[in-house]
């Protein structure tokens, strides 16, 4: 890897390793002199390195940078209180050194118990996930502001009333007691999901698929994994799931950017590796008592990656999504199951089925019947179409909606 692209793809990847064993240590009372250290170790690289070359080690080179700049912060703020606290330190003593533990064992610990704090009940689920990009990810205010469709100000002033609220809650970046991890855990996948659905459904306006934030969603899962107090059926279950729709990247989208509806893609591009691992953490999944949530939409993922449209692989979605709909009903699945009951039962039942639905505001309603009323009744196919395209809010959607569109209106005005 040529020298100007090492630097950004060590900041991916190791920037919140730093991050995260610095905030474990300093606690996020001092969580900004955190960010502020990895940062400046960073910049410190880039002049350093575009000078005297690429070091031996850099990974190396930059845990020993942010090692000694963290040293040196503590020292400072030692010097600081042997000023103020007279009498308590014996003149001419110094600082205690720090001890900075940047191995990997404690780095993946370090994340684990990051990841669990950040995802504090006290907290909102849009501020866990702006705080997991943030700190666990590596990812700039500017790239969160565009996953969230906000700016920079209103980012950062959420970042840092999350912040506060965990100094105030005197949240402690530690791993919860065996008692409490499953109660917890149950919000940190909740957090990896919609982080992971963010980049699968992309709400950034250039971009319809986020590969990075999915990719990070899985990284963290997998931590959970490598942890034999956090290995349990749910957490297999979830990072099934993502193995299962990271397998249809390469299709989802076109050469333009574009989203290729299922129906539509070229599945000689999906990824076979992927789906072989999926079907293994759900495998690990099934050992488990219980089947949740995650286990249902693993095993619907499951059976989209299955190539041939089988009559049995369309009965196997809608059984699976009438489970879902009693055990986790939202509008999404609800929508997704019209779908599959127009492949089982045919588009008119499953225009009965989706009208119950009554999802005016859903620009993804007005889609499907869209699709469900294409040759069954093309002026209300045309109308739906019309009302999505109103509605939808980033600009991929709208690309897709406006190709369904006029390539209807041409076939209905020839």
């Amino acid at each position: 890897m040529q020298q100007d692209q090492l630097l950004p793809h060590l900041f991916r990847t190791e920037y919140q390793k730093i991050i995260a064993v610095l905030c474990h240590y300093f606690g996020f009372e001092h969580i900004e002199a955190a960010e502020d250290i990895a940062s400046d170790t960073f910049l410190t690289a880039a002049e350093t390195w575009g000078i005297k070359g690429l070091p031996d080690n850099p990974t190396g080179w930059l845990y020993t940078v942010a090692r000694n700049k963290a040293t040196d912060y503590i020292r400072r703020g030692n010097r600081f209180k042997q000023k103020i606290a007279e009498g308590l330190v014996v003149d001419g003593d110094e600082p205690e050194e720090a001890e900075i533990d940047l191995s990997d064992q404690n780095i993946t610990d370090s994340q684990l118990q990051m990841m669990f704090a950040i995802c504090h009940p006290a907290l909102p689920a849009g501020a866990q996930i702006g705080l997991a990009l943030r700190i666990l990810c590596g990812f700039g205010i500017d790239e969160i502001a565009d996953a969230f469709l906000s700016n920079k100000d209103t980012i950062n002033k959420r970042l840092f009333r999350a912040k506060e609220k965990l100094r105030e809650q005197k949240v402690k970046i530690i791993f919860p007691a065996p008692a409490e991890i499953v109660g917890r855990l149950s919000i940190v996948l909740k957090t990896l999901y919609l982080l992971f659905n963010e980049g699968y459904y992309s709400s950034c306006q250039s971009l319809t698929l986020r590969k990075d934030l999915c990719l990070e969603a899985m990284r963290l899962n997998y931590l959970l994994i490598e942890n034999k107090q956090t290995n349990l059926p749910e957490v297999n279950a979830l990072l099934a799931l993502m193995c299962f729709h990271a397998s249809r990247f390469d299709a989802r989208v076109d050469e333009n950017g574009d989203m290729v509806r299922y129906h539509d893609q070229d599945r000689n591009l999906w990824n076979d590796e992927l789906i072989a691992k999926g079907r293994h953490f759900l495998n690990l999944a099934s050992k488990g008592s219980d089947a949740g949530k995650y286990h249902i939409e693993a095993a619907i993922a499951y059976w989209h990656t299955v190539k041939t449209d089988t009559a049995e692989k369309w009965e196997n979605i809608l059984m699976l999504y009438n489970r879902l709909l009693i055990s986790a009903y939202s509008p999404a699945a609800a929508l997704n199951r019209a779908y599959a009951l127009a492949m089982v039962k045919g588009k008119e039942k499953a225009i009965v089925e989706a009208e119950k639905l009554k999802l005016d505001t859903n620009h993804l309603y007005h889609v499907l019947l869209g699709y469900l009323y294409t040759g069954v009744d093309n002026n209300s196919a045309i109308t739906h179409l019309q009302s999505a395209l109103k509605l939808a809010k980033t600009l991929a959607d709208k690309n897709r909606i406006l190709k369904d569109l006029n390539a209807l209106q041409k076939g209905y005005n020839e």
